[in-house]
């Protein structure tokens, strides 16, 4: 998979994809990310990609020109399953998402700064517009690392046992069931029985109604 992102603050995603999984995902060429400076399409030569919004108002709009400029470029380039556009006001993101975009082979995702970026560009390349949440961040670049784990974990091969992404919360539209490790006890609380007796389907059971459990007291709008 590919996912080009474009970006007035490129270092911010430096870190989150040199590290852990994603850089394992990298390394083993199951993913390729590719960071575009939005500055580098400015309109002048002070780097300028952003205006004062028409009608008036606080906050700066990310201008029209440079993002085509780079959007144009890249689908030039290859074709594109989809362009994302991180925003507050898109669709929230779910696990179903996440799988689907983990089956596609080129992305592009736009981040978002200031106020936001000029409606006409959504209007005419944006394909899909999502959120991490009801809340607001200073641009989209920790929205775009948030995005990428997300979908990157779920591309055969990244994770080294494939089964662990298939039982975490809300794959199944549950939320995962507890879990323990050693040892057996710790400041007086025991691990359940049931997950010592080596009775892998009484375990799964268990695992099942803890999953219904949890998900009832915790958030029951899934169910």
């Amino acid at each position: 998979m590919r996912i080009d992102i474009i970006t007035v603050m490129p270092e911010l995603l430096e870190s989150p994809f040199n590290h852990s999984i994603l850089k394992r995902a990298k390394e083993r060429g199951l993913l390729h990310i590719h960071l575009h400076q939005l500055r580098d399409y400015a309109i002048n030569k002070h780097g300028q990609v952003d205006d004062m919004q028409y009608g008036g108002g606080a906050g700066m709009v990310m201008m029209c020109e440079p993002l085509a400029k780079v959007i144009e470029k890249l689908k030039g380039e290859r074709d594109y399953d989809d362009i994302i556009y991180l925003t507050p006001d898109g669709i929230t993101l779910h696990q179903k998402i996440a799988n689907t975009l983990s089956l596609k082979e080129n992305l592009m995702l736009i981040c978002g700064h200031y106020k936001g970026i000029d409606q006409r560009i959504r209007d005419l390349y944006v394909t899909l517009e999502i959120s991490i949440g009801d809340y607001v961040l200073s641009g989209g670049e920790l929205a775009a690392a948030v995005l990428v784990d997300g979908i990157a974990r779920l591309i055969p091969g990244v994770l080294n046992d494939e089964t662990s992404a298939l039982t975490d919360s809300h794959q199944d539209g549950l939320l995962a069931p507890p879990i323990y490790t050693r040892p057996a006890e710790f400041q007086g609380l025991k691990v359940p029985e049931v997950l010592l007796n080596g009775n892998f389907k009484l375990i799964d059971e268990w695992r099942e109604m803890e999953a219904l459990k949890r998900t009832q007291e915790r958030r029951p709008e899934l169910l």
